[in-house]
């Protein structure tokens, strides 16, 4: 197997890792932590988890899982550059799921958040059916992204486990 190749399998191994952690990381977050703060509100969003009351919050730690994900991602693409466009897009398609999910966490996300928490910790006032509806349109908005992070992490895993073809000669 050619150095490129080595080199593209060694970046999709980081993909398909970074990947399978976010998407696990991601369903647990959805499921278990906003199961919680979102379980009724306006009362459960007291638990967000952002604030004094929490050393960390969910960005601590998707932001540099993020950094391993791009390196992943864009190594495979940049070293699979020159494979065929049937095997290549397997290579764009984690990508531009990343970049749709990067465009909607802080346009859609972080209104939200900030709504959501200022709502819980008695900062910004809502009525309780806006509170209801807003829990439900991020419950609805969060599964899209649980499906572009599933998306991305299939798409990794075909990549890595088809057999790459070379490039055709003009």
């Amino acid at each position: 197997m050619p150095l490129r190749l080595r080199v593209m399998r060694f970046f999709l191994w980081v993909s398909v890792i970074g990947w399978g952690i976010g998407f696990g990381a991601k369903l647990f977050d959805l499921l278990i932590v906003a199961g919680a703060w979102g379980a009724s509100p306006p009362s459960s969003l007291a638990l967000m988890p952002y604030g004094p009351r929490y050393p960390m919050n969910p960005g601590d730690f998707f932001q540099p899982l993020s950094i391993l994900m791009v390196g992943g991602m864009l190594g495979a693409l940049i070293s699979g550059w020159k494979t065929r466009f049937e095997y290549r897009f397997w290579l764009w398609l984690p990508v531009i799921m990343f970049l749709l999910i990067w465009i909607f966490t802080p346009t859609v996300f972080w209104p939200m958040i900030h709504k959501l928490y200022g709502a819980g910790s008695g900062k910004i006032v809502i009525s309780d059916a806006d509170a209801i509806h807003l829990v439900r349109r991020w419950f609805i908005w969060d599964w899209a992204r649980v499906a572009m992070i599933a998306v991305g992490f299939v798409s990794s895993v075909r990549a890595i486990s088809l057999p790459v073809p070379a490039k055709s000669s003009p």
